[in-house]
């Protein structure tokens, strides 16, 4: 049974359709095109464990479609959806079967993606990799940033779900990104991500012609008091819908710039790092999957066993 029926026949989930007038006037599984989940067109049975959701992002600079760049990394890698929105590639890495999806960016965007794979995949982790700005003290220019959790300044998961509601990474998902961050030996921190939905003046940045308002020149420094790392506009959406859906949600973004240090923006600098970090950090996840058997959860000395 797919997760998504597990929450459908939840008797809080069946009551509340009761109670709503428009149940059965909208597709209960969303729309379909050609038999496929209409957003992303994806086949489901091809789609992996591992989803790396990504944005078509400029200031990545990755030269290519970026599930093409993650696919190109892949062996046996094919597409698997195309449609007028996102494009999605699946692949294996290190043993671990891992899925590439790009699109827009921004919560709402994530929403759309998540929709169809959450729906129609049994995929248990949902990984955001990306570009972000700094906010940090010590957050430079090429770093990465591992998200252990999400400020959920965008909108869209406040849909959901109230605000009071965190959006905490999964921690075998933190686990393993830092073990990657340390084998592939690159500049790292573990920290929470702010997310919101304008890039510009909700982010602290100047607007066109340089418009402000009062509120909007505190946004950086009340972060960067209160101790937050970078922001981005997707993560909490990643890691907030992976949770409410029983499934491991995360967070690896890349630094171009940082505003309340000074340092200037680069393209791309430090993404390919990150590209290799959430792939190796997959391949460790996948190698805990195996490690757990029967277990619901992955601890350290799930190592020492193996070795009894």
């Amino acid at each position: 049974m797919l997760k998504s029926e597990e929450m459908r026949n939840k008797p809080s989930i069946k009551q509340i359709h009761k109670d709503y007038p428009y149940y059965n006037n909208v597709p209960p599984r969303g729309f379909l095109i050609n038999g496929r989940p209409a957003l992303t067109q994806i086949d489901p049975g091809k789609v992996g464990d591992f989803v790396i959701v990504l944005v078509r992002d400029a200031l990545c600079a990755y030269g290519d479609d970026p599930a093409k760049v993650v696919a190109d990394r892949l062996e046996h890698a094919e597409l698997i959806g195309q449609s007028g929105m996102f494009t999605s590639y699946s692949g294996w890495y290190k043993g671990a079967h891992i899925t590439a999806v790009s699109g827009g960016s921004g919560a709402p965007e994530m929403e759309m993606i998540l929709y169809d794979y959450l729906e129609y995949t049994d995929a248990g982790t949902f990984i955001r990799l990306g570009g972000s700005g700094g906010f940090g003290d010590h957050v430079e220019p090429g770093d990465l940033v591992i998200a252990s959790g999400a400020v959920r300044g965008e909108g869209m998961t406040r849909a959901y779900i109230d605000a009071g509601y965190p959006a905490a990474a999964h921690y075998e998902v933190v686990l393993a990104m830092v073990q990657a961050a340390e084998e592939v030996g690159c500049r790292y921190h573990v920290g929470v991500t702010v997310s919101c939905d304008s890039d510009y003046v909700g982010g602290g940045r100047p607007g066109v012609g340089g418009y402000l308002q009062p509120r909007n020149i505190e946004h950086a420094a009340i972060y960067n008091r209160a101790g937050c790392l970078n922001g981005d506009r997707e993560s909490s959406a990643i890691i907030t819908l992976s949770a409410l859906f029983g499934r491991r949600g995360g967070s690896v973004c890349s630094v171009s710039d940082n505003m309340c240090t000074g340092k200037r923006f680069t393209e791309g600098i430090g993404h390919n790092y990150a590209l290799d970090v959430v792939l190796e950090g997959c391949a460790a996840l996948s190698e805990m999957d195996r490690q757990k058997g029967s277990k619901p959860n992955w601890y350290p000395k799930l190592n020492d066993r193996e070795s009894i």
